[in-house]
């Protein structure tokens, strides 16, 4: 079986590759080249249930457990909040719950994300990644 890559592997690749960009102007840029790559959330998951709450835009997040990992998809009305979520996707896509419950995802940290954000998007921030553990954790309870 193909096991998934290490999370903070995951996480070290994203630090450096912001690394590669001087200024915030060419990190928001990137992030929105990132929301492209996002897995799409089909439109008849575009549901209530599934926005985010916290979040100034909208954003539908989809996760289901697959052979004992998780996998998301999401979709945002809002350009930077895609690449961020799909960030946090690229980070706990293919993960076990358990590893996605319990890890501190220290990348946020690193490329000072969080800092640069808007009041309502670092609240928005907050909101994906508490609801991905959430989702995660509920996994956890169905096993």
């Amino acid at each position: 079986m193909e096991t998934s890559m290490d999370i903070n592997k995951i996480q070290e690749e994203i630090i450096s590759e912001f690394e590669m960009f001087d200024d915030w102007m060419e990190k928001y840029e990137y992030l929105i080249e990132l929301g492209k790559d996002l897995p799409i959330i089909a439109e008849e998951l575009k549901t209530e249930d599934r926005l985010i709450e916290g979040c100034q835009s909208r954003v539908w997040l989809n996760a289901v457990l697959i052979d004992g990992e998780m996998s998301f998809s999401a979709d945002s009305d809002a350009i930077i909040t895609k690449g961020i979520i799909g960030l946090l996707i690229r980070v706990m896509n293919h993960q076990k719950p358990e590893i996605i419950a319990s890890n501190d995802l220290f990348f946020i940290k690193e490329i000072g994300l969080q800092e640069h954000l808007s009041p309502s998007r670092s609240n928005g921030l907050v909101g994906m990644v508490k609801r991905m553990k959430l989702e995660a954790i509920k996994s956890l309870n169905k096993k």
